[in-house]
């Protein structure tokens, strides 16, 4: 079986392609589950996320989609959600979709991974940062909102690296994730940016690994060629950690099934 859930739409005003477009790719790259995760919509940073009357038609469309090619692959309904505490609104935690992503892009409303932003990593402590994000990761994971985490570690986007060990400021975030039953992406995303590495590293895969904590897998598509970027890797980085099976969801329930390892 092959994954790939983390996936945008022109609805994000940053991204390009039809929805038949990113569809057709999927099914040329022998992908089995598709699944479209728009940017939900948030009473902040709008510019870059769909708005809260935009949520009936994208959800329409997908599940137009998904009719139109159930024949050929299994389309699924998502919504990458920014955790950001006092901008969570029910809208969004309540819809009706198959699987709600988890992510982590703003800490205290700085935009850590916007390069727009860059300059606010000369100001402070990396560790701390670093340590306030994974705190934020945990936060989000109490929640029992979410489904799935997305890029666990995309603060390492421009390589400002910790000098503490980075699995010790992760650990409690991953044991609140085991405990929500949340699951984790391979995103190949981080091979496209500064840091040229899947989220999560290899070391924090093998904590969660250690952690009994399943695995999903995304290409976080924002273009068509993006379409199962980084897949291979994703799953051979699987492979080495030792993970052999692999999660998708439909209406919100986990469904596991075997990793193909040849991709």
């Amino acid at each position: 079986m092959r994954i790939d859930l983390h996936n945008h739409t022109t609805r994000c005003n940053h991204a390009e392609g039809s929805i038949d477009e990113y569809i057709e790719k999927a099914i040329d790259l022998g992908v089995n589950v598709y699944g479209f995760s728009e940017h939900a919509p948030m009473d902040f940073d709008k510019k870059y996320r769909l708005s809260f009357q935009e949520m009936i038609e994208y959800e329409r469309d997908i599940k137009e989609a998904k009719e139109r090619y159930i024949d050929k692959i299994n389309i699924l309904l998502g919504y990458e959600v920014d955790y950001l505490k006092g901008y969570i609104d029910r809208r969004v935690i309540e819809a009706e979709v198959d699987y709600l992503i988890g992510s982590v892009h703003f800490l205290d409303k700085w935009g850590f991974d916007n390069p727009e932003f860059i300059g606010g990593w000369q100001s402070r402590d990396i560790d701390n940062i670093w340590q306030e994000y994974f705190d934020a990761i945990e936060a989000m994971a109490k929640t029992n909102y979410f489904n799935i985490v997305g890029h666990l570690d995309l603060i390492k986007v421009f390589k400002y690296l910790p000098k503490k060990d980075i699995k010790s400021i992760a650990q409690n975030a991953l044991k609140a994730i085991k405990k929500s039953n949340m699951v984790i992406e391979l995103n190949g995303a981080g091979l496209r940016k500064p840091i040229k590495e899947i989220y999560p590293s290899k070391d924090l895969l093998e904590l969660a690994y250690e952690l009994n904590i399943s695995i999903t897998f995304s290409s976080d598509a924002h273009s068509v060629e993006q379409v199962g970027f980084g897949y291979s890797k994703a799953v051979e980085l699987a492979k080495e950690v030792g993970y052999r099976e692999a999660i998708f969801f439909e209406n919100r329930e986990q469904i596991l099934t075997k990793i193909d390892l040849d991709f």
